[in-house]
């Protein structure tokens, strides 16, 4: 596991290569937004500010005369988050206050020649209550510094007198409104208790918080003894089942043959049958069938049959044929018969007290569920009661008091600091301006670059790839370019490159060098023969990787055979510059030999292009046929290689991937997105596939800050140096 140290790093280089993937839109946003900040800054005009002071008292001296004439006028809050100042400075705000003063001060909107709409002032107007005192500074903004200090004095002074006018209503707003609301507060508390009676009778309620727990403790209770006598039920089941098996009856025939056997009318009869029958079968060795002493036995033995018939019918209750040999039956199974018969006792016995508790239950659990409605009825009335009880009391005390304190009309702030008439312009400089708009921009460049980072779905980096797929990666593909435009991108798409063939000696061929040789160690004990190269999204460069890793592995002496199996959009006849008129799907269909199909590119590697496209290329690779020249394939030659469709459009990979000795899958950073990378990834999985890895193609070096080609981009840099001014060594000796 890696210390958190790495993985934060790890997190603030992704966010590092994020803004550097993004440069152009965010760099956009960012110089606009500068730009706009310094215009701001240089067309601004200079705007003054004056500053008034008010002075609050929470409490009236004379109104805190009387308990009911306290509270006018004083001064509080609803909850400990704001303070009066809060509130007060609201009432300054107000649109009536700022309309009067705008009224009396007759300012105007340059603009259109008309009274300042209240918005405006607003907007200028500042409001600040001075921490650790009562007092609340006022200022306003103008560009005349006389309107500013005019406005604030107007301003502090029409609250002034709209404090006292507000005292002075409030008490006569209390005093009529007690007088109103006591016959309805009464007649509120009758009809509360009322309801609250009625709650309780119609739901048979008498106290719902011991209801509820007593409930709740007989349901744990019955879950317990439900657990215990379902365990001793299933415990009666399995030895009923099991004596059964011993016995070879049921339980119905065990309960018939236990009364038989316990039945003595029933085995005298049965003694005395048998004992005829043992007679019977002397006296016919004795005598032949007409004899009489033969004939008086044999209707002695039917006559015993039938009364032995009898007596098992009137023990059974019900006509029954029952064997002899089981109405007499030996100590061993006339205990197992009994130990059955009283399994099936027990079992009856412990099912209807399991049904009964269950019924038990449910009753307690529909009282309990019902349970919290009642109680939250119940809360209501009872809030209901003692509100309505609270507001009688309090407003009958009060009636009196207020008709004193109505009369008071002292007011809560004074003026202590009136506006001065500004000399100074206050606002933020130039250079504030713009910094603040750098800052800004800097900021907007950030959001926007990750805004279109988020908004793009491709997977970016070969990190993410490894994570999502979890499979071993052997081997990483770098770009042939830093940078690809979608249009060049497109024409690479058409006609990929070979540079193992044509730049031996670089960073990329060696690439493909290192992906042979994974492939290679990858399984020891046994040589792979087969594998089959697919992506999960078209563009991804698995043909351009087949063709790359073919070549490579001719380099080494070995036969290899590039098979082009994307019969939907085949690419490698381009790549190879061959015909496609004879190919794979006219070998499987027999219309073709494969010799003369198949075609030599370089010393030790034959492609099979893909042939005339079929209607329906998956019953090709999925037939007989497509088996028996993959079979044929690995004996001719050293190393097949299959190129196929994307996995997330046909299905043609997983179909070829079964028959051959696995699936490399090639994944493109920046081409293939989460949806399909995880689609692709689900699968495999579920097609059972043996995946032997991922290949990271079209790795930017420059987006992968982990990645060991920077170091393989220096030392081959290097080498290629030296062999430079080798050649250049060899040249000046051969002309001296």
């Amino acid at each position: 596991m890696e210390p958190k140290e790495n993985t934060e790093d790890i997190d603030f280089k992704k966010y590092w290569l994020i803004l550097k993937r993004r440069w152009l839109p965010a760099s956009s946003i960012f110089l606009l937004t500068v730009i706009l900040a310094t215009a701001v800054a240089f067309v601004k005009k200079p705007t003054y500010e004056a500053q008034g002071r008010l002075l609050f008292k929470k409490k009236n001296v004379t109104s805190s005369l009387t308990q009911a004439g306290e509270k006018i006028g004083e001064l509080d809050t609803l909850n400990m988050m704001n303070t009066p100042l809060d509130t007060e400075a609201e009432v300054v705000r107000s649109i009536p206050l700022i309309q009067k003063t705008i009224a009396a001060l007759k300012l105007k909107d340059k603009k259109t020649d008309t009274l300042l709409p209240p918005e405006a002032f607003l907007n200028q107007l500042t409001l600040k209550p001075l921490k650790g005192t009562d007092v609340l500074q006022i200022s306003y903004k103008s560009k005349d510094p006389n309107e500013a200090a005019a406005v604030v004095n107007q301003l502090m002074s029409l609250y002034i007198e709209n404090n006292i006018l507000a005292n002075r209503a409030e008490a006569a707003a209390a005093r009529e409104f007690i007088s109103k609301e006591l016959p309805q507060i009464q007649d509120r508390v009758r009809k509360a208790e009322a309801a609250l009676r009625s709650f309780k009778e119609q739901n048979n309620v008498v106290a719902l918080e011991e209801e509820a727990k007593s409930a709740v403790s007989a349901i744990a209770q019955l879950d317990s003894t439900m657990a215990q006598t379902q365990a001793k039920l299933e415990d009666a089941i399995a030895r009923g089942k099991e004596l059964q098996n011993k016995i070879g009856l049921n339980s119905q025939q065990a309960i018939a043959l236990n009364s038989l056997s316990q039945s003595p009318a029933v085995q005298q009869a049965l003694k005395e049958f048998q004992q005829v029958e043992d007679q019977l079968a002397v006296q016919r060795t004795r005598y032949q069938e007409e004899h009489p002493v033969v004939v008086n036995l044999k209707r002695k033995e039917t006559a015993l049959k039938a009364l032995l018939q009898e007596r098992v019918d009137q023990v059974l209750g019900t006509k029954q044929q029952v064997p002899d040999n089981n109405l007499q039956i030996g100590e061993l199974q006339q205990k197992l018969t009994g130990d059955l018969v009283g399994a099936e006792v027990e079992r009856l016995g412990l099912a209807n007290q399991v049904a009964y508790l269950y019924r038990t239950q449910s009753a307690y659990k529909k009282r309990a569920n019902i349970l919290p409605r009642l109680q939250q009825g119940q809360r209501d009335l009872d809030r209901q009661v003692e509100a309505a009880q609270s507001t009688y009391q309090i407003l009958l005390k009060n009636l009196q008091e207020v008709q004193i304190a109505e009369n008071q009309n002292v007011g809560n702030a004074r003026v202590i600091a009136s506006a001065l008439v500004p000399g100074k312009p206050v606002g933020p400089g130039k250079n504030l301006i713009i910094g603040g708009g750098v800052a800004a921009g800097a900021l907007l460049y950030i959001v926007a670059a990750f805004l279109v980072d988020l908004r793009d779905p491709s997977i970016k980096t070969a990190k993410d790839l490894r994570q999502l797929f979890n499979y071993t990666v052997l081997g990483m593909i770098p770009s042939l370019r830093k940078k690809v435009t979608p249009r060049r991108r497109k024409l690479q798409s058409f006609v990929p490159q070979l540079p193992v063939r044509d730049t031996p000696h670089a960073v990329i061929s060696e690439a493909y060098r290192m992906l042979q040789a994974n492939l290679k160690f990858l399984s020891p004990d046994r040589e792979l023969k087969v594998i089959v190269v697919t992506s999960s999204v078209p563009k991804e460069g698995k043909s351009t990787v087949s063709a790359n890793l073919a070549i490579a592995m001719s380099q080494l002496g070995r036969r290899v055979l590039l098979v082009d199996g994307d019969l939907h959009q085949p690419l490698q006849h381009h790549i190879w510059d061959l015909t496609n008129a004879v190919g794979l799907s006219d070998v499987i269909v027999n219309q073709a030999e494969f010799k003369m199909a198949v075609r030599e590119v370089m010393d030790n590697l034959d492609v099979l292009p893909s042939g005339v496209i079929p209607p329906n290329p998956l019953a090709l690779l999925d037939s007989q046929r497509m088996a028996s020249l993959i079979d044929d394939f690995s004996k001719s030659y050293d190393f097949v290689i299959v190129d196929t469709p994307p996995l997330v459009l046909v299905a043609d990979a997983l179909s070829v991937g079964k028959i051959t000795d696995g699936i490399l899958l090639v994944a493109r950073p920046g081409v293939v997105d989460t949806v399909s990378a995880a689609a692709s990834k689900a699968f495999l999985k579920q097609s059972g596939q043996k995946v032997l890895g991922i290949v990271v193609n079209g790795v930017i070096v420059e987006n992968e800050p982990d990645s060991y080609f920077h170091h393989a981009k220096a030392y081959y840099q290097g080498s290629a140096t030296a062999k430079v001014a080798r050649s250049k060594s060899e040249k000046f000796s051969n002309r001296s």
